[in-house]
């Protein structure tokens, strides 16, 4: 049976998404998603970012929390960057791995209601350039090349 498009990171595919449970390190600080480190990366404070690796709180209250920070300068040139270190992290760790690759080349998709058109693909208003996505099937081609090795 052939694997249909993912066209969000909900149920199913849920593991895809960045609030999926584990292990990352950013800067010798280890974190518990993808999410916590990347909220973290977007402060210097290192009170900031020890808050973010306490456990204190899920990834969508610390989101909500970082609404009031104040943000590195270069935050627009980094952020991709830091996405991809993470990503590639969660991504070479089983069983995300071994899921990403099952996925084959199917499109993988952040289709989202929250209006987030860069990292994903507002499904209200059907426009956004899916980088999280993009960076995902990167990342998947990569593990299946160093695989073929």
């Amino acid at each position: 049976m052939e694997m249909r498009d993912i066209l969000t990171f909900r149920g199913e595919n849920g593991w895809l998404s960045n609030f999926a449970e584990v292990s990352v390190t950013l800067d010798t600080i280890t974190y518990e998603s993808v999410e916590h480190a990347y909220i973290a990366a977007k402060c210097d404070d290192m009170e900031w970012k020890k808050l973010c690796s306490s456990g204190e709180f899920n990834a969508g209250q610390l989101k909500k929390v970082s609404k009031d920070i104040d943000m590195v300068e270069n935050w627009d040139d980094i952020k991709y960057g830091v996405m991809e270190i993470l990503l590639y992290q969660k991504f070479t760790k089983e069983p995300f791995k071994t899921k990403l690759l099952k996925t084959g080349t199917v499109l993988i998709r952040e289709g989202n209601f929250w209006n987030d058109k860069y990292w994903g693909y507002c499904l209200k208003t059907n426009e956004g350039e899916n980088m999280l996505g993009k960076l995902i099937m990167e990342i998947r081609t990569k593990l299946r090349d160093y695989d073929k090795m």
